[in-house]
């Protein structure tokens, strides 16, 4: 996120899993420990890689100890006889009125400059705009993008024509490439997966299988020769015992649907540890979308698909409808308390105030979600799916009209949404205004920061009980209150996880039919697609309904859902069809998804999850920072999933 204020500078100076009782549990295990010691070598290797991308930005720079991260020196001269008001926009500020920077006083004498130094941020293109003062007559605008620790002088002088003013921006000092230290560590993790492929292709021919065969024979012929055969009461498993097929077990569990959630939980992960503090990893101030703002609604989605598969599992089994509604309520109360402990940390500093308790939160609205999207389906799941008629005439879409009063509630729920959003009367505010307060819509409405989704949590909640800092802030300097998981974003999220229930009806419907079932992952993402471009009439503000995660707007819910079936028709297709990949490292914090989230929250400012850098305002050593303590969680619940630990509530 960009650090949208441009404030002003006073000018002056081990690996292994153990031994293996049997030759199918080594064969089984072989996977898991190939990924074990690719997962070392890529923290060695992005060690080594981010100090070598260090080397080049060490050249001393002029200033460089005064300007921060995302920050550059800009020097204005001004050889004018007046003096210059200096203001700034920010390019990713969406009809914002300008904010001053600083006053430039007139030029000494004639060919005489008096210069001003400021910081500017360099995070987005930002626009300059100079005026003289006091009658604010515009002398000239320069829009320029600034890069990081940067020096820039802006020259402002008059040509031949005393009334024709000249801007020019000069570079004075070499500029640092922020963004080296991402590069080296994407093409480096890219190189270890390509070399970890070409392993595992390597290790699956037979000419290996079968060497690796014969080594693990004679090794262990020589461990019976070597061992105390002459304690009575001891069994051997022999080598012929240990290679017979084990009992084939009731259903395959689809690893694409973990390794989808491992996916969202590590990025979840990363970016919440600071995603080496670049603007990409944190999330939009207000609409569009940046990386951070795709993993959440993913996580919800993919909850939703594996509600439908296990409410499926569990009426198959013959549980009742009603032992299971007991058991979703008691999870998400225990989701929602979870949640208001994680998200109110103060309690290690003191008795913690109920004046101030944030009740929204990320594991509030799971919880949510989850209750009410299993309800839903335990209204409309149909006990088995074995004795449809082949010949009714709803059979080829059976997967959405056989559950069509939960898509009615849905419908309902959406509509209510929007009725609220667009219609409920704000004080001082427009209808429907979806903007962000602030400077925002030419500072016209600085008070209604979410509108309606704003106005409700505060009226409910209350200002206290809410999240104090929006994105919205830093670019549009928003002073309201506003939770990016309010109350009327709950009902959106609740759209999400159906959509992923919905994409477990078809697995459950085409089971084993994959051409059947990435046909209609696609068909599903194309209709959501079009629905987003038609909300947003494909732009970034001027839509019907903008993309934006704050307010977990229609058109984000739709966007990112048409996402996540494009993402996981791809991991099932490379997971479970074809099997080129296992899934891992992803796979791992995917099946223990709960504890890694509830962990790196809780210990996030304990070692080895972070520690005091050397340099604060590097990228490169906040990057190494979240990077290493996201691997450990990776190499955490990689270590419980061969202990079998899993944490489920």
């Amino acid at each position: 996120m960009e650090r949208g204020k441009i404030k002003r500078k006073h000018k002056g100076t081990y690996s292994g899993g153990g031994d293996r009782e049997g030759r199918e549990k080594n064969i089984n295990m072989a996977q898991p420990e190939k990924h074990y010691k690719v997962f070392f070598l890529a923290v060695i290797a992005l060690l080594v890689a981010i100090c070598l991308a260090e080397i080049p930005l060490c050249h001393p720079r002029h200033k460089a100890a005064v300007v921060k991260m995302d920050e550059a020196s800009l020097t204005v001269n001004n050889e004018l006889d007046a003096e210059m008001v200096v203001s700034w926009l920010s390019d990713h500020c969406y009809q914002c009125v300008y904010q001053p920077l600083g006053v430039v006083p007139a030029g000494p004498g004639p060919g005489l400059t008096s210069s001003v130094d400021f910081t500017v941020g360099t995070q987005h293109g930002i626009t300059l705009q100079l005026n003289s003062s006091p009658v604010s007559l515009e002398l000239c605008t320069v829009h320029y993008h600034f890069w990081e620790h940067g020096n820039y002088s802006l020259w402002v002088k008059n040509l031949n024509d005393s009334s024709v003013v000249n801007c020019s921006m000069i570079t004075d000092t070499e500029t640092v490439n922020s963004y080296l230290p991402i590069m080296v560590a994407f093409l480096l993790f890219t190189g270890l997966a390509i070399l970890s492929a070409i392993g595992a292709t390597v290790m699956g021919l037979d000419v290996v299988k079968n060497l690796m065969f014969r080594l693990g024979n004679s090794m262990e012929t020589e461990r019976l020769i070597n061992s105390d055969l002459g304690f009575p009461c001891r069994t051997v498993e022999t080598a012929t015992d240990t290679i017979l097929p084990g009992p084939a077990t009731p259903s395959r569990r689809l690893r694409s649907l973990d390794t989808f959630r491992g996916l969202s939980l590590v990025i979840m992960v990363f970016v919440n540890y600071g995603g080496g503090r670049y603007w990409f990893f944190r999330h939009e101030s207000w609409n569009g979308l940046t990386v951070a703002d795709l993993v959440f609604p993913w996580f919800v989605f993919i909850m939703g698909t594996s509600i439908s598969l296990s409410v499926s599992s569990a009426l198959r089994w013959g549980l009742s409808r009603f032992s299971l509604f007991t058991k979703a309520v008691w999870r998400s109360v225990q989701l929602f308390l979870i949640g208001l402990l994680i998200i109110n940390p103060n309690y290690c500093q003191g008795p913690l105030s109920w004046d101030s308790l944030r009740i929204p939160g990320v594991l509030q609205r799971l919880a949510f979600s989850y209750l009410v999207v299993v309800s839903l389906d335990l209204c409309v799941a149909w006990n088995s799916l074995d004795n449809l008629p082949v010949d009714a005439w709803w059979y080829p879409a059976r997967e959405f009209l056989l559950y069509w009063p939960a898509w009615l509630c849905v419908v309902v729920l959406e509509t209510a949404w929007l009725c609220l959003t667009f219609l409920l009367p704000v004080p001082d505010c427009p209808s429907g205004y979806l903007g962000p307060g602030g400077i925002g819509d030419m500072g016209q409405y600085p008070n209604c920061t979410g509108g309606a989704a704003g106005y409700v949590d505060r009226w409910l909640l209350g200002e206290n009980h809410i999240y104090q800092t929006p994105s919205s802030r830093v670019i549009y300097k928003s002073h309201l209150p506003f939770d990016p998981e309010g109350v009327l974003g709950s009902i959106n999220s609740v759209l999400m996880a159906f959509l992923g229930l919905q994409a477990g009806k078809i697995l459950l419907h085409y089971k084993d039919q994959h051409s059947s079932i990435m046909a209609r992952f696609l068909i599903w993402s194309l209709v959501l697609g079009i629905i987003s471009a038609v909300l947003t009439k494909c732009s970034l503000n001027e839509g019907f309904i903008p993309i934006n995660k704050n307010l977990w707007s229609l058109s984000y819910v739709t966007t990112l859902a048409c996402f996540a079936l494009l993402l996981l028709v791809l991991i099932y297709y490379t997971v479970d069809v074809k099997r080129w990949w296992s899934g891992a490292p992803f796979y791992y914090p995917g099946m223990n998804s709960i504890l890694v989230y509830v962990g790196h929250e809780v210990l996030e400012e304990y070692f080895p999850f972070r520690w005091r850098m050397t340099d604060s305002q590097s990228h490169a050593e906040h990057l190494t920072q979240n990077l290493l303590a996201t691997s450990c969680w990776v190499l955490i619940s990689f270590l419980l999933y061969r202990k079998n630990i899993f944490w489920k509530i």
